[in-house]
Order: structure tokens, then sequence, then C-alpha cells
């Protein structure tokens, strides 16, 4: 099953983000904290990540670094969403493996881009 990941530790904007990737038919499941996403990858592998950075105990980078050692799960994009908008945080996302960023509140036409991007949606 292809779908897209959501790890949010805010229950509210995962379902948002959630219902918003099902604006284009987007398989979505939603993971509130670090160790629920792992889990779920575990299941099966997605076909991208939706990446909070700030949650309590295990960050969104210390997650995106782990994804990038593991063998299986590598090459799976990751899409850091944050309320974090400084250039600096982007910077780092690049830089340790994400594809990209995007700014809380999620706007569809970002989320939309960053999708055509991956070549998810056209």
């Amino acid at each position: 099953m292809s779908y897209a990941l959501v790890i949010d530790d805010n229950r509210q904007m995962a379902e948002a983000l959630c219902r918003m990737l099902g604006m284009w038919k987007l398989q979505t499941r939603a993971a509130l904290s670090p160790a629920a996403g792992l889990a779920i990858m575990k299941e099966s592998i997605p076909q991208v990540v939706f990446l909070d950075i700030s949650m309590p105990g295990v960050t969104g980078f210390e997650v995106l670094a782990f994804l990038r050692r593991e063998p299986a799960l590598a090459q799976v994009p990751v899409i850091i969403v944050t309320s974090d908008d400084q250039p600096e945080t982007k910077v780092r996302a690049l830089n340790n493996g994400a594809q990209g960023l995007i700014v809380k509140p999620v706007m569809p036409e970002v989320l939309a881009a960053a999708l055509q991007q991956l070549g998810i949606i056209k």
C-alpha cells in the first residue's frame, strides 16, 4: 500500500495535514510520536514522510537522521513541517537529507508544490 505518513505530536495538525493530503486522493497514516511513526514504518514503507521537528523527547531531526541511516528507509522522501521559518532551519533540514521544508500553517498550494516536486502528483 502506498501512503503518506504524517508524524506530528499535535493531533489537530496531523489530522489537518492528512485531510489536505486526501484532496489528492493520497492514502495517509498519522503518528503522534516518533516512536509511533517508526512502528508504522516497520509494517510498511511510506511513499513520503511529513515530519514535525519540534516534538517532546525525540526531535524530528533525530528521526530524520535515523531514517537516513536505515537502509530500508534511507531513500524515503521526507518533508519537514514546522512553525520554525528561520533560514538556518531549512538549511539544516536539507543538509540532513530532507527533500523540503513547509512552514506551518500548511497552505494547500505549498503542499501541492512539494508533492509535485517529488513526482507524487502532477
